[in-house]
């Protein structure tokens, strides 16, 4: 026989039949029908970037000041409500955007922030798998719960992709680039990955997380990636990119990225509109010859123009027809 073990406030609410509705108990029913993992602590930090408290064990459930009804602002922003960002911490576990998504959809608001030291079951776009030895690496996923019409959904990508560099060039001085969709360069190696997943239904946006994995110290790349990958450490001088030995990319580099990512990200969250002009001065992709691999329907070849103002590319072909790509795996073609 199969034993659960329950916890003694669970247990009680069950048994005299209070508080047995609502997300905070679908939330505790979670956790021991599929094991939901508890994080080893949990930070809160106002928007604005200072700490108001913080705690081991697990912050599940508790309200954070979500006031997700409110309208988008006239500056163009998302309007996502919390004042404030949760951080869980986990030592391990599977995936924080699988994580987090579970927790959307158990009532979490709008805030929550998984962080790790190690996904055994990190994804990337098309169900790709994201790896990364522990402790290597910034692997944090981001709920949000915008009012966002669907079509725009792209642009919170573009965002967190815009606040991550950001966070680069402060913290490590590195000018990184965005390659479209989701990635970040240092030349032509990648540096960073996003994935935005949302939650829908009913024509609206019920959750959206956002997921970032970014190299930090990588002592060496597998033999595939040596020529396509690259670490902070590594580009300042550090093991894991071209040139040099020692270097940054420890649990304090993490922290210090996590914070910038998070303080940035708020900025451009509350300027959606300014998103594709930002996006724009910092894309390795416009103004490159590429290839768009579309799936089923074959490849584009041509020359990346623009963007639009949802984030799809614009290619224009050989032909000079200009044609719009919303979804599609991008390859930078190097000069003939």
């Amino acid at each position: 026989m199969t034993r659960m073990a329950i916890s003694p406030r669970l247990a009680m609410r069950i048994f005299d039949g209070s508080g047995t509705t609502g997300p905070s108990f679908r939330v505790e029913c979670r956790r021991i029908l599929r094991s939901m993992p508890e994080p080893a602590a949990t930070r809160r930090v106002h928007r604005a970037g200072s700490d108001v408290g913080s705690g081991t064990g697990s912050g599940a459930g508790s309200d954070v000041g979500s006031d997700v009804g409110s309208d988008v602002g006239s500056d163009g922003g998302s309007g996502a409500g919390s004042d404030v960002w949760e951080i869980r911490w986990f030592p391990s576990i599977d995936s924080t955007n699988r994580y987090l998504l579970d927790e959307a959809r158990a009532g979490a608001p709008d805030g929550v922030v998984a962080v790790t030291d190690h996904q055994h079951a990190g994804r990337g776009r098309l169900g790709r798998t994201w790896e990364a030895a522990p402790g290597s690496a910034l692997l944090v996923s981001v709920l949000l719960r915008p009012v966002l019409a669907p079509e725009r959904l792209g642009l919170l990508t573009m965002a967190a992709g815009i606040a991550l560099a950001d966070a680069l060039r402060t913290v490590a001085g590195i000018d990184a680039r965005l390659k479209w969709p989701n990635d970040l360069v240092v030349g032509d190696r990648k540096l960073a990955g996003l994935l935005a997943e949302a939650d829908l239904g009913a024509g609206e946006v019920r959750a959206v997380v956002v997921g970032a994995g970014c190299n930090l110290a990588v002592d060496a790349f597998p033999a595939e990636l040596a020529d396509v990958a690259t670490s902070v450490a590594g580009e300042s001088g550090g093991p894991g990119g071209p040139g040099g030995s020692g270097g940054s990319g420890g649990a304090g580099d993490r922290d210090a990225l996590l914070d910038a990512f998070l303080g940035a990200l708020d900025g451009r969250l509350a300027a959606l509109d300014a998103v594709p002009a930002a996006y724009r001065e910092r894309s390795a992709t416009l103004g490159r010859r590429v290839r768009v691999e579309l799936g089923a329907t074959g490849a584009l070849v041509g020359t990346a123009v623009d963007l639009t103002g949802t984030g799809a590319l614009v290619v224009r072909d050989d032909d000079g027809v200009e044609h719009t790509v919303s979804v599609g795996d991008v390859v930078h073609l190097r000069p003939a």
